[in-house]
């Protein structure tokens, strides 16, 4: 799940990025991933989609994962932040409701599925992965877990790690798997692991 880290930008390679380009690339390739898939996405395709040159692209991106990257980094900071305020076992559930719709309907969770599914047979992408994306966004997710628990206000049975690893673990695995997220199954994991036993 992603606040006391931000994912790490990527130290440019080249000039100073055009705010409109960038953004045009980033869109590029995020619809190119969906219309085609990861395999099938190329360099040359984004540019040609950005209307850029392909030249630029790569004065700013070493790889289209890197550009994958920055386009999952944004979008989730714009569609799915972590919430900030004290959480309530409603709204990690909340939190969690979203995070299970945005990878099954936004745009975006497919670059994140894809990247999921990349690393596991990519050492580089595994490792740009979690270095930029999910180890800054999971201490955000620790962090709101950690802060209910000082507040009282829930319980997990299980560390802040293994807590986060079976309410996230369900959704994704559903999403990567394209089964539909079984009716219920957010209510059930939270009041499992996070709500306190009734004596």
């Amino acid at each position: 799940m992603p606040a006391t880290s931000t994912p790490s930008p990527r130290p440019r390679s080249g000039p100073r990025r055009d705010e409109a380009a960038r953004l045009a690339v980033l869109h590029a390739a995020d619809d190119l991933l969906v219309e085609h898939g990861f395999s099938a996405l190329t360099i040359e395709a984004i540019a040609r989609r950005a209307g850029v040159a392909k030249q630029t692209i790569y004065r700013w991106w070493p790889s289209k994962v890197e550009i994958l990257l920055d386009t999952i980094i944004e979008d989730t900071g714009k569609h799915l932040p972590v919430p900030t305020e004290t959480p309530t076992a409603e709204s990690i559930r909340d939190y969690l409701r979203a995070f299970a719709r945005f990878l099954t309907h936004d745009p975006a969770g497919k670059v994140l599925l894809a990247l999921i599914a990349q690393a596991q047979h990519d050492p580089g992408t595994a490792q740009s992965f979690h270095e930029r994306y999910l180890g800054p966004r999971r201490a955000q997710e620790r962090d709101l877990l950690v802060r209910g628990i000082e507040a009282g206000l829930i319980a997990p049975r299980l560390s802040p790690d293994a807590a986060l690893d079976a309410l996230v673990g369900p959704i994704v695995y559903c999403a990567l798997t394209g089964s539909p997220l079984p009716r219920g199954l957010v209510d059930t994991l939270v009041e499992d692991l996070l709500l306190p036993r009734s004596n």
